[in-house]
């Protein structure tokens, strides 16, 4: 298929359709005429599925779909069982289907990390490299501790949230480059691994944990999360398995900002944590099952909850009328 020609013998459909679909009021004749341009356009999104998959075009057309859809059908409510079934169903599924990928990927994470840290510690130029010695020791005596305390712990906690939900966000959604993913996920370990180094130099290894056990226990986990998914994406471009590459994109896809959705609620629960428990005068050790509890939650829903779901038959997509992918023949 020349999906360029293609796209020139239809364009003028399509926008025919967004027209109407977007006009508050229609005739009788602009109705059926809707309908019709509808089943077309269903019709196309089909044949350019099957014949010629382009993401970016099949996402446009799916949009023009699902807006037709609702103009002509009436805008679909949401329902709390809607919201249940996406927290109890969508997420936990598609965070099932990422377990060995998430495995994978903290293992080569705290890995990387280790390495680093020891490679830093026992290597004066790596160490040195990293800034004058009073700097790095004001970083480890005031520095690292004062940063969980700098600012009240409500705008603190909205820092962090956001901060790492982007970070996150930008994993899944960018990893259908693979190097995007593979890149922060390389510098969050780098950076871990020379914190940690920093603080063992100066007798500080118990206070880097303490301080970043409670928090960092559910935070790490969801980047890596975020990692996994984004690298999962990636390997869906390179073997889209017995489907077409346009179709296990758009589903894996899909599925991955189900992803994103659910770890933007975990990292609120760490950003919480990290805000209002990290520098709280606590005892460490309480604090630490704080930071246990939180994780121990978060793989339960996981596995529990997941294993369920995907059994059932659910991935973590949307269902097919949801997602546009209709196929409808003109009539």
């Amino acid at each position: 298929m020349d999906i360029d020609a293609y796209v020139a013998a239809h364009r003028d459909q399509w926008d025919r359709l967004d027209q109407l679909t977007s006009r508050r009021r229609l005739t009788g004749a602009e109705a059926d005429e809707l309908v019709t341009l509808y089943r077309a356009t269903a019709g196309h999104f089909s044949r350019i599925r099957t014949g010629a998959p382009d993401p970016a075009l099949l996402a446009q057309l799916s949009t023009r779909i699902a807006a037709a859809r609702g103009r002509i059908t009436g805008t679909r409510e949401a329902r709390a069982s809607d919201l249940r079934r996406f927290w109890g169903t969508s997420v936990p599924a598609a965070l099932y289907r990422l377990r060995w990928w998430t495995l994978a990927v903290t293992v080569l994470e705290v890995a990387i990390a280790v390495v680093v840290g020891v490679w830093t510690l026992r290597t004066p130029e790596a160490m040195s490299a990293l800034g004058p010695e009073s700097e790095l020791d004001t970083y480890a005596h005031e520095s690292f501790e004062a940063y969980y305390s700098n600012y009240a712990a409500s705008e603190f906690a909205g820092q962090v949230w956001t901060n790492n939900a982007r970070i996150a966000a930008l994993c899944v959604a960018g990893g259908i480059t693979g190097l995007l993913p593979a890149f922060m996920l390389l510098a969050n370990a780098v950076n871990l691994g020379q914190a940690g180094a920093i603080m063992a130099d100066h007798d500080l290894l118990g206070q880097f944990f303490a301080l970043i056990t409670p928090h960092g226990l559910l935070e790490l986990t969801c980047v890596f999360v975020a990692g996994a998914a984004g690298l999962k994406l990636f390997w869906t471009m390179l073997d889209p398995g017995g489907r077409s590459r346009g179709v296990a994109l758009a589903a894996e896809g899909r599925a991955l900002i189900t992803v994103a959705v659910g770890l933007t609620a975990a990292l609120a629960v760490a950003g919480f944590i990290e805000a209002f428990v990290t520098p709280a005068s606590l005892p460490w050790i309480l604090k630490g099952l704080v930071g246990l509890l939180a994780l121990a939650v978060f793989w339960a829903y996981t596995l529990v909850l997941g294993r369920r779901a995907v059994l059932a038959g659910h991935t973590g997509d949307l269902d097919a009328d949801e997602a546009g992918a209709v196929r409808l023949e003109v009539g």
